[in-house]
């Protein structure tokens, strides 16, 4: 077996860790379950994961903890703190909050009143550098398959700046979008991706937030306008798992599949289509549909 080759199967046994933390944060987690999952001995596994990750394996689990916990409470207002805190794997709220003071910072509730994500991301960026690092994703991803995809009217908010305040205008989206009535399971969701985070100056990012509707949009003080996502041919991936994860499918996408395609494409931004949702769901069971629009 080729050194690369063994590589990667290293590192895919601890992808299986990552994602089970990720997908199970309402558990409690042990040393001994978690090296079984990667088949590696208890002895070495703390060591190794460290290493490998850059993080402690208990510092890992709580910031996945707290990752979700702070998306349920701000995105989640209807959510009791109560029933947040079982979610992320605490059985009871005092337990929760002295957890989320010490990883966030401030009390739960104060979090969910008024939440500092400049300070947020700064305590998180060893988790989320951690979570976007190459050598844990895998190049490959799931078959890319050609499809009409139809005009859709959709009411956008361009999130324009920093993408560190980005959660900003999520929860402003979310907020105009409960207003007026467009739930998720009638009204589909979509991201534009105008600009990469990681190679975009922060003044220029841009990224949409929308949702699809065919009426009119009223005047708004939440920066909502109406707009449309074209008709035409898109490759299409779906994507099982974290969004942060989804460099690999643009790697496959651009560097390896549109080369061989013959196809080129069209002059309209990649977007998304989210069809199971975190922090509804926990981030290993998240679904996202990736369209890459072609020219005809």
């Amino acid at each position: 077996m080729a050194d690369e080759d063994r590589r990667e199967r290293f590192l895919q046994r601890f992808q299986r860790v990552l994602d089970h933390i990720d997908g199970h944060t309402d558990e409690a987690f042990d040393l001994e379950s978690l090296s079984a999952l990667a088949a590696f001995s208890p002895h070495h596994f703390h060591r190794q994961f460290g290493a490998l990750v850059g993080l402690p394996l208990g510092r890992y689990v709580a910031f996945s903890r707290m990752k979700r916990a702070s998306y349920l409470l701000v995105f989640h207002p209807d959510v009791p703190v109560v029933e947040i805190a079982m979610l992320c794997g605490y059985e009871g709220p005092e337990a929760f909050a002295r957890a989320f003071r010490q990883t966030v910072g401030v009390a739960p509730t104060v979090f969910r009143a008024q939440p500092d994500w400049d300070d947020w991301h700064a305590r998180f960026r060893p988790w989320l550098e951690t979570r976007t690092r190459p050598m844990l994703t895998s190049s490959k991803s799931a078959e890319v398959e050609i499809v009409d995809f139809p005009a859709t009217r959709i009411a956008l908010l361009t999130h324009r700046g920093d993408h560190a305040r980005l959660n900003d205008s999520i929860q402003r989206f979310i907020a105009w979008r409960r207003n007026v009535n467009l739930p998720r399971d009638r009204h589909a969701t979509f991201n534009i991706l105008y600009a990469d985070p990681y190679t975009t100056a922060p003044e220029d990012f841009r990224f949409g937030l929308a949702v699809a509707m065919d009426g009119d949009i009223a005047p708004n003080d939440a920066g909502i306008e109406a707009s449309l996502l074209p008709a035409g041919p898109c490759a299409r991936v779906r994507h099982r798992g974290s969004t942060d994860f989804l460099e690999p499918v643009f790697r496959r996408l651009y560097g390896e599949w549109l080369p061989a395609s013959g196809r080129e494409p069209r002059d309209f931004p990649p977007f998304l289509q989210r069809l199971k949702f975190y922090p509804d769901v926990p981030d290993a069971e998240a679904v996202t549909d990736v369209f890459l629009p072609l020219k005809p």
